[in-house]
């Protein structure tokens, strides 16, 4: 007996290959190859009887229109686990259904799952229909007394272990990454109908019942008779036996979900398989739709037979495969085609996939063959009409009405398949091919998993090695100058590949915002490529493309940048353009509302995101609301501000800050200091310094604070806990040692308080601290993610740690031993790439660092000793000065917070305006 329910029919069962060409030659109703009469009950249950008389035999098949697709992301494999359960024996059957059905000569007797549907069918002899319809009727009608625990327990270690039968064949590994590429997530086709083993092993018996309530009523059914009998007296005995079962409830379900995927998705898998696989796949129409009905006969002249174009091109003309195949699949809201090539040893998979490819678009191009038309024609209609000689099964008379009454209410539908393949013209398969399989496809490779050996010899892993003295990390050396405009140029000459990295910082950032015009800085910045006098966005965005350059903007409190990358053949290309950016930006309407309306969206998305919500406030808190300081740490402004941002203000902007005189150039590349002087000069030659504004950063005298903001967050999960004070700008002679003390603290992984909050207590995901750089005043920051019941002793611990560190437990030689390590030997990794340097380099303007600070910068942390950061820590972190800020629902944290201490709590909106 075939396997009950086997979910793998994608490509190997030759059921589902006769089932996919059902289309045949248009007939009239009259001259229908099936014709039936069809009654709907009382209760809902749709009875279609088709008579045949050649043999004393009766087919009985019934179709429930419920499948994988009616389960949920945690529940899935009901369907299939369900199906399963139906054969075990109803309340009145008295044994089990497929014993009580093969004492009565059964054939074609089983059951199948799919995404869509779940049928039962069995063909007996005409005397054994009566048993059949109580039976069927018995465990529509009266299942549930006869599934108890043992019963389901045993039929889930069933299913799973035939989920591990299927998962242990070769290749078996692409079906759960191809569902999942194919139909995004959340999409019912998403996954197996099998089911995931988790799922399998959490349906309970409460599950089962619920969903045999649901979906297995006779108003969910359709029920085909087939066979040596006479309607009326088929309808009399259903009537009789199904008539008194009531219906299920009301249910919806989705019409159409066709994905479109604008890329392409490529894995690449390995198996312990003999030989590389292709696997090509794409999203399709649906069911019943002439355009499905048309990719079969692509498909046939694609892939089905020796003569067809791809088995001709691949395995007999160029021999890189050993098969070739392409599948489709027509479900209800969607539908899939999957191409399917074996190679031959040591062939290129890639030559492989362009030959489909290659030949696909032929057909696109050039259409079928009047011949090839002919030949797939006949070979549906054949395939066809073998299929329906049998009453029952897979494919059968039975099948066909059933199928097409559960996806169409139409029995006789499938006379339109049949027209649709027999009028089928050459450019309707052109058309469509063009269509669907011109779409950008998932592509996986299955390639042969090595047979990997270990040596005889054993080590000794009582000790971990010790790790030898490193090499000195050396920073590459600095040449600079003043070009005749003012532009201060620095160059690191790095010959390692050929592209130069450039980065043009401004002494601009937020910072020189009025507050009024928030966010005008970063607006601007990001308005260069937008226009120029030249150039729409569009054009600049091709001209970077096809120089294969690379350009971006950026904008921090203190400094504003703009960076190209140039590979060293188009580099006075790639420089040219980037002058043109800057020098000459037009500062389009058009692209300014476009920008305008996402920075508007940003800062929505920002006021209702916890941690982003708190960097727009905190600054205001730290600073007060008149420091230039003092707007979002995200550079986005306020709604009120970019709402009000005219054109003349980015040019007012742009005219005032970026001038040569205000700016250092820095260029890390495989070029000489002297070749890309001259270049630069020669570019920025009309480039005019004037004189430009001071920005004064006045020095704030913190206070002590003695109360706490709440942002509530009704029904939230988790509370955000931030606290920030002002410390010492980033150029000071104590930074080494502050740096390593905020490393102890929460700089790093296996800091305290991320040790304390993530690893020892499992409150948060990971609870940090950070120093915000600046050149002014700068803030510390401390935050944590929390569950919502620990917010209160999270804060707790939170001040406990930054308290203890400045005394009762200072920083340790363990401590410090470990940062020194971590800080200097990562320098090397830190500084291999030309983005990194430059990246350094750049830090060293931005903050008004000395030029070799980083040639003594693991001399400086090597020499620390503890009691320096310890000293750090002491005068640095002011527990009584920090501002606190959460974010969380005030129902649920606000009487616990102010039982460990914070008595006074400011309730504030994310506006930071006060609301109590």
């Amino acid at each position: 007996m075939l396997s009950r329910c086997s979910i793998r029919v994608f490509l190997i069962s030759i059921i589902s290959i006769i089932a996919s060409f059902i289309p045949t030659y248009p007939v009239n109703a009259e001259e229908a190859l099936i014709p039936f009469e069809k009654f709907v009950l009382d209760n809902g249950l749709t009875l279609i009887v088709h008579e045949d008389h050649k043999a004393p035999i009766v087919a009985v098949n019934i179709w429930y229109h419920v499948g994988s697709r009616n389960e949920s992301p945690g529940k899935t494999g009901y369907a299939h686990l369900f199906e399963h359960l139906m054969f075990q024996g109803s309340e009145n059957s008295g044994g089990e259904y497929l014993e009580l059905l093969e004492k009565a000569g059964a054939t074609d007797l089983n059951g199948t799952t799919w995404f869509d549907r779940t049928n039962y069918y069995q063909t007996v002899p005409v005397n054994a229909l009566d048993r059949v319809l109580f039976l069927e009727s018995d465990r529509m009608g009266h299942l549930l007394g006869a599934i108890d625990q043992a019963v389901l327990d045993e039929q889930r270690g069933v299913v799973q272990n035939e989920k591990r039968q299927g998962e242990n064949q070769p290749y078996s590994k692409i079906w759960e990454s191809l569902l999942r590429q194919v139909f995004p997530v959340g999409h019912p086709y998403s996954w197996e109908t099998i089911g995931a083993m988790e799922d399998l092993e959490a349906a309970s018996l409460e599950d089962m019942q619920t969903w045999f309530k649901t979906y297995y009523g006779p108003n969910n059914a359709v029920l085909v008779v087939a066979g040596d009998i006479e309607a009326k007296e088929v309808l009399s005995r259903v009537e009789k036996y199904f008539g008194d079962i009531p219906a299920g409830p009301p249910l919806s379900s989705i019409e159409e979900w066709i994905p479109l995927h604008t890329s392409e998705r490529r894995e690449l898998i390995q198996d312990r398989v003999p030989q590389e696989r292709l696997y090509i796949s794409w999203a399709s129409p649906k069911w019943g739709t002439t355009e499905a009905h048309h990719l079969e006969i692509a498909r046939a002249i694609l892939a089905s037979g020796k003569n067809s174009r791809l088995y001709e091109r691949l395995v007999y003309r160029d021999q890189i495969a050993t098969d070739i195949s392409i599948s489709g699949y027509a479900f209800e809201i969607s539908g899939i085609e999957i191409i399917e090539a074996s190679l031959k040893k040591n062939k290129d998979i890639r030559e492989a996939e362009r030959i489909i490819r290659e030949e696909i678009k032929r057909l696109v191009d050039d259409g079928p063959t009047s011949i090839e038309l002919k030949r797939i024609k006949n070979l549906a209609r054949a395939a066809f009409i073998r299929g329906i000689e049998r009453i029952g099964g897979p494919g059968s008379k039975s099948a066909v009405l059933a199928e097409n009454m559960v996806f169409s209410k139409d029995p006789s539908r499938y006379q339109k398949r049949q027209e649709d393949i027999a009028n089928a013209t050459k450019k309707d398969i052109q058309k469509v091919l063009a269509k669907w399989l011109s779409r950008p496809p998932y592509v996986a490779d299955i390639v042969p998993y090595p047979e990997f050996k270990t040596t005889q010899e054993r080590i000794n892993r009582d000790e971990v090695p010790a790790t030898s003295s490193p090499d000195a990390a050396i920073f590459p050396s600095i040449q600079q100058d003043t070009l005749s405009n003012g532009l201060k140029l620095l160059v690191v000459n790095r010959p390692t590949i050929p592209d130069v990295k450039f980065n043009l910082i401004f002494n601009a950032g937020y910072s020189s915002d009025k507050l009024e015009k928030s966010g005008l800085a970063s607006i601007t910045m990001a308005m260069l490529d937008e226009g120029t006098n030249k150039l729409n966005t569009l054009e600049i965005s091709e001209k970077l493309d096809l120089l294969g350059a690379q350009f971006s903007a950026g904008v921090g409190l203190d400094t504003a940048n703009l960076s190209i990358a140039a590979l060293n053949e188009n580099l006075d290309e790639s420089l040219k353009l980037f002058s043109e950016i800057i020098l000459n930006p037009s500062f389009p309407i058009k692209e300014l509302e476009r920008l305008r309306t996402q920075y508007l969206t940003f800062i929505q998305q920002e006021k209702v995101t916890p941690i982003s919500m708190a960097l727009r406030l905190l600054p205001g808190m730290l600073y007060g609301n008149q420091h230039p300081y003092s707007q979002p740490l995200t550079g986005s402004g306020s709604e009120k501000s970019i709402g009000a941002l005219k054109q003349k203000d980015l040019q007012n902007w742009h005219k005032t800050w970026l001038k040569p005189n205000n700016a250092t150039l820095v260029v890390v590349g495989n070029i000489s200091f002297e070749d890309i002087k001259e270049r630069v000069e020669k570019v920025f030659r009309n480039w005019q310094s004037e004189p430009t504004p001071e920005i004064n950063i006045p020095i704030v005298n913190a206070k002590n604070n003695d109360f706490l903001y709440l942002i509530d967050k009704p029904g939230a999960e988790q509370s955000i806990i931030m606290a920030g004070q002002l410390i010492n700008p980033v150029n000071n002679p104590n930074e080494t040692a502050i740096q390593v003390m905020n490393d102890v603290l929460g700089g790093q992984f296996s800091s305290r308080i991320n040790m304390n909050l993530r690893e020892n207590k499992n409150w948060s995901y990971g609870a940090r601290s950070l120093i915000w750089s600046t050149r002014g005043q700068r803030p510390f920051i401390m935050y944590a993610p929390v569950q919502t019941d620990k917010t209160a002793p999270a804060l707790a611990e939170m001040f406990r740690e930054i308290s203890e560190i400045r005394d009762e437990n200072p920083p340790n030689e363990n401590e410090l031993k470990r940062i020194k390590l971590s800080r200097t030997l990562s320098l090397p990794g830190r500084w291999e790439t030309n983005s990194a340097v430059i990246g350094a380099v750049s830090e060293l303007i931005t903050y008004q660092l000395p030029l070799d600070y980083w040639d003594s910068f693991a001399k400086n942390i090597n020499n620390l000793n503890i009691s320096q950061v310890s000293e750090a820590a002491a005068k640095t972190l002011k527990p009584k000065e920090l501002v606190w800020v959460v974010i969380g629902d005030k129902e649920r944290v606000d009487k616990e917070i102010r039982n460990i201490g914070f008595e006074k709590i400011k309730l504030i909106d994310a506006e930071g305006l006060s609301i109590n």
